[in-house]
């Protein structure tokens, strides 16, 4: 007799044998059962799969040649929708090339009838044994995997770069049709920060949307869940264009407190989550929560970065109403001529704070720097200080150390003749040089005590003039080529243009 099936606790193999000779489904049954697998049986493939949707089997034994679905048709339909279960196919002596065929297609092996029984057992065993190590493989692999994404989770402060590898790893690492990442919004609510579907899905398909408050209580009572079929779809607010098969929901907790949650969803009738999946998903979890915290701390504290820099600007700016806005438009025009050349978006973050403050060593000169006229000498000589003062006040800022040589020397001339120290040509930073034009082109055209503003074509003139003695050549003759462009994106969106 077959072995009882004890339902979902009972980790015995399972092996489904099809035939449709009742005859040697019974036998196949009774001897593999007395070996200690769970066996079940089908009289041909369409049975068969039938069977195979309502449990999962390690190996299937199948006839070659049956009515209504076949051997092969059914290694097939296996292939496709069960992959990871081991096929065994049996035919008579007649059909051996059919079987190799088979093998080609798939088949772990094939067994000749009439069949001594030990020779079935013995190839059932290897085959469980292959799909031992075959699974073991695979849970190395996702622990590499684990490992490798863990890294690249830990080696990011991005927010957006933390969520989409954690939602890249949940749709590869559990095969989920759709991953949605939902994150607190500090107060008391979740709003979904990322959804991603896989390439098996259309675009046009909807993919739903979770039901937060649902979701939320049961974490917070019971902790990760996974659901089919019905009660799975009662977790949905708006149910996707096809059929809930399966979810799973793992929080993401920062010392006990739920920041967010990541939800995977299968829509394929055959493929459902299992415990294996969704403690994978809690390592990612645990992995990502700490991430995202520190991501959080990070754009909190670029924010007060941005806020400080623009705060030392204005001070600035304030000391008198002529050079009112003169630092933030430096930047806008020092920014623009930085992407122009080719820097990094990060290089370019540099040069826009070093615009921001490099007059901010004007606050050390205890003089009217705006007065009508000419500075005298002595004048002259304490306005030529800023950009040291500039750098004194800014070198105990550790976090403020790139944009130092901005500031310091943004009036460095490319001949050497400039000052603080007399650089010359590529020894000045290419941050001060990019600096040095869009100051002057801002100051030529702008009001001062001691004159009008200079219109923009005569200011273009003069930086082409100095290209080469004031200015470094690539820089000036960059600026003068792109800044219509510049202009023309400023006026449409309704800031003020020097004419």
């Amino acid at each position: 007799m077959a072995q009882v099936d004890l339902g979902p606790l009972d980790e015995r193999p399972r092996v489904l044998v099809v035939d449709d000779e009742k005859f040697i489904r019974d036998i196949l049954a009774d001897f593999l059962g007395m070996e200690g697998y769970v066996v079940r049986t089908a009289e041909d493939g369409s049975a068969a799969v039938q069977e195979l949707s309502r449990a999962n089997y390690d190996i299937v034994i199948s006839d070659l040649k049956m009515p209504r679905m076949g051997g092969l048709e059914l290694l097939k339909e296996l292939s496709h929708a069960h992959p990871d279960t081991i096929a065994v196919i049996m035919t008579g002596f007649g059909t051996v090339e059919t079987a190799i065929d088979a093998m080609k297609r798939g088949a772990y092996d094939y067994i000749l009838k009439p069949f001594k029984v030990e020779e079935i057992i013995h190839i059932v065993q290897r085959g469980l044994e292959k799909r031992r190590l075959t699974a073991e493989n695979l849970r190395l692999r996702e622990a590499l995997s684990l490992y490798k994404v863990s890294e690249a989770i830990a080696a990011s402060l991005s927010l957006d770069e933390v969520i989409a590898t954690i939602t890249e790893a949940s749709v590869h690492e559990v095969r989920a049709d759709v991953v949605s990442t939902w994150l607190d919004d500090g107060e008391g609510s979740f709003f979904e920060r990322r959804n991603q579907r896989s390439s098996s899905l259309r675009e046009e398909e909807s993919v739903g949307h979770f039901k937060p408050e649902a979701v939320v209580q049961r974490l917070r009572l019971g902790g990760p869940i996974v659901e089919h079929d019905a009660r799975a779809a009662e977790l949905f607010a708006e149910l996707p264009s096809r059929p809930v098969s399966s979810v799973a929901v793992v929080p993401m907790k920062m010392r006990e407190r739920l920041i967010g949650w990541i939800g995977v969803v299968s829509l394929a009738a055959n493929r459902r989550f299992d415990e294996g999946q969704r403690k994978l998903l809690s390592l990612l979890a645990s992995r990502a929560a700490a991430a995202i915290e520190n991501a959080r701390l990070y754009e909190d504290l670029q924010a007060t970065f941005q806020q400080t820099i623009k705060s030392l600007a204005r001070t600035i700016d304030k000391m008198d109403r002529y050079t009112a806005g003169h630092s933030e438009r430096v930047a806008i025009y020092a920014v623009a001529l930085a992407r122009w050349l080719g820097l990094s978006e990060e290089q370019v973050e540099v040069v826009r704070h070093s615009a921001l403050m490099h007059d901010i060593g004007k606050v050390g000169c205890v003089m009217n720097l705006n007065k009508p006229g000419k500075l005298t000498q002595e004048e002259y000589e304490i306005f030529k200080r800023h950009p040291v003062y500039g750098r004194e006040i800014l070198d105990p800022i550790k976090f403020l150390e790139p944009v130092i040589p901005g500031v310091h020397l943004h009036h460095e001339r490319w001949d050497g003749r400039g000052y603080p120290l007399g650089l010359a040509g590529n020894e000045i930073p290419l941050i001060a040089r990019i600096i040095s034009v869009a100051d002057t082109y801002d100051a030529m055209t702008s009001d001062r005590a001691y004159r009008r503003a200079l219109p923009h074509e005569v200011t273009v003139n003069e930086i082409t003039r100095c290209s080469g003695s004031q200015f470094d050549p690539d820089a000036a003759g960059t600026f003068t080529e792109k800044i219509e462009d510049l202009r023309d994106a400023m006026r449409a969106s309704g800031e003020p243009v020097p004419e």
